[in-house]
């Protein structure tokens, strides 16, 4: 079977295991811990993030997806501590977050653009993917872009484009973050489809953040995977109703194309830890371990449909992923 890129190296993507596809490991606003440093305990948050991820992996979780790019604060030397000391394969991911706006330094480049010469988003990803990222060597094995309420911005069109522009020159799957209730995930389909994009390659995520089944159905009609990635956000949709959306297309013989994780972290500066601890209790490693796969057996889903989202799917994900580029 083909390989996938690790932050610890490369393995055979049969020895994936179960996997969440779409998590972080630090979240983080590297100004403010440049010139805050006490909103950052470095050795404290390294320490804690192993005992999560030696956790998750005794609740019987083998890899997650490590979906931290730049614009959430992606240090990957931090998270090769962590993975190097942690039982859990980590999967890095390339790629731009942004809602609208790309910084002054990218906005200035480009074709059209005050400097010129060529789209520098493409040559940052690909050399991420076949190089290594910082100059550590650490290969990215997946692509990530975001399409939010704003919509299909320029310079989100600008991530959108270069992100296919570097899946189609690499072969590594894509996936994306989208508000669901504003059907961006149809947005981003065209655009990659007009760049020549087999949309299979493609995880649309935050899927989950909806139960509009007609829209759904849509994303996956056009080929693509579904994240069902954002269980224990309980105040964007409920757990009920995410349980029950997973059901019901399971029931419509979906199984094949969806996926599922939480979209949480060991530690993010965006959210603080007393307030995620108040409101959002489940957002963490362990609830769908613990909480959403006991509710989808009771909802019908049945134990083989369960290891097809957690270990097939993504399995076969990177193993299309792994076969190369165009």
């Amino acid at each position: 079977m083909a390989n996938v890129q690790t932050v610890t190296g490369d393995i055979d993507c049969g020895r994936l295991g179960r996997v969440l596809m779409h998590e972080h490991v630090f979240v983080m606003n590297h100004e403010y811990q440049v010139n805050y440093p006490e909103t950052w305990d470095d050795d404290e948050r390294t320490d804690d993030a192993v005992k999560k991820l030696i956790a998750l992996k005794s609740a019987g979780i083998d890899t997650i997806v490590d979906l931290t790019v730049l614009g959430l604060g992606r240090d990957i030397r931090r998270v090769r501590v962590v993975a190097e000391r942690s039982p859990v394969t980590i999967i890095a991911a390339t790629g731009f977050y942004t809602f609208a706006d790309l910084p002054t330094y990218l906005r200035v480049r480009g074709p059209g653009r005050l400097f010129g010469g060529e789209e520098p988003l493409v040559e940052m990803f690909v050399k991420d993917i076949t190089e290594g990222i910082a100059g550590t060597g650490v290969r990215a094995g997946i692509l990530k872009c975001v399409t939010d309420a704003p919509g299909v911005t320029p310079d989100i069109e600008r991530i959108l484009r270069s992100v296919a522009r570097a899946h189609l020159m690499t072969g590594v799957p894509i996936s994306t973050h989208t508000d669901a209730l504003a059907e961006r995930g149809l947005d981003q389909q065209r655009i990659f489809a007009e760049e020549g994009v087999d949309l299979g390659a493609v995880v649309i995520g935050h899927s989950g953040d909806t139960d509009d089944l007609d829209y759904l159905q849509r994303l996956i009609d056009a080929g693509s995977y579904l994240g069902m990635d954002r269980f224990g956000l309980d105040g964007i949709m409920t757990f009920e109703k995410r349980v029950a959306t997973v059901a019901a297309l399971v029931q419509r013989g979906y199984a094949s194309r969806m996926v599922l994780s939480h979209d949480t972290s060991c530690h993010t500066q965006n959210v603080p830890d007393e307030y995620r601890a108040k409101n959002w209790p489940n957002w963490q490693f362990h609830h769908i371990v613990d909480d959403v796969v006991p509710a989808l057996l009771d909802a019908g889903v049945t134990s083989r449909d369960i290891e097809t989202m957690l270990v097939d799917n993504p399995r076969e994900i990177f193993t299309a992923g792994a076969s190369g580029g165009n």
